[in-house]
């Protein structure tokens, strides 16, 4: 009969992790001791693969061996090994963090767009909004007075061009022509091309 030849350490010489995590989940500092030799190998690598940096992936390892420690008692044998429960937790915290540096990269890059983006200047808005205005006024004194009055009805009040005519006692025609004369020297008081 031939013996079998193990690789690396020999099966029965390996702790008995669940047992292990029953005394740590007590607070025995040796069996936390002894879990950690035995895992933090696969703990890292878990790590590792997830993040791809290698002081990230000590980072997390460490938190997860911590989180071991604290939470122990929150282990369940009839939902998994212990290696599987604590590569689980290695595997969660990896991605956290993967989660985390992409949300806060998004957050960079939004807070530089914003800064790139010039303020909103109330008071220039302001004056602006006036001096429009005051070039309107000025340009609506150039027009006849049947034009300014064609025209201030159809644009400040509202009326349709058949409403303007009524308002004014005009054929709808003659209305029509007011209010367009009288936006083509508007269009050429203001300056805007055509």
């Amino acid at each position: 009969m031939k013996e079998a030849v193990y690789i690396g350490t020999n099966p029965s010489s390996e702790p008995d992790l669940q047992e292990l995590m029953g005394r740590v989940a007590l607070g025995d500092e040796e069996a936390f001791a002894s879990v950690y030799d035995a895992v933090a190998g696969s703990v890292l690598g878990v790590a590792r693969a997830v993040l791809r940096d290698q002081a990230q992936s000590e980072e997390v390892a460490q938190e997860v061996l911590v989180e071991v420690w604290r939470t122990a008692p929150r282990y369940r044998s009839d939902r998994g090994t212990v290696v599987n429960w604590i590569l689980t937790l290695a595997h969660r915290r990896a991605v956290d963090r993967v989660r985390s540096v992409e949300a806060a990269a998004a957050r960079d890059h939004k807070a530089a767009l914003l800064d790139r983006t010039p303020e909103f200047d109330e008071v220039t808005e302001q004056v602006e909004a006036r001096l429009e205005r005051e070039q309107v006024r000025r340009c609506l004194r150039t027009l006849t007075e049947i034009q300014r009055q064609a025209v201030t009805l159809a644009y400040y009040r509202g009326l349709t061009q058949r409403q303007v005519a009524e308002a004014l006692t005009l054929p709808l025609g003659t209305a029509k022509t007011r209010l367009r004369d009288g936006l083509i020297r508007m269009r050429d008081c203001l300056g805007v091309t055509a």
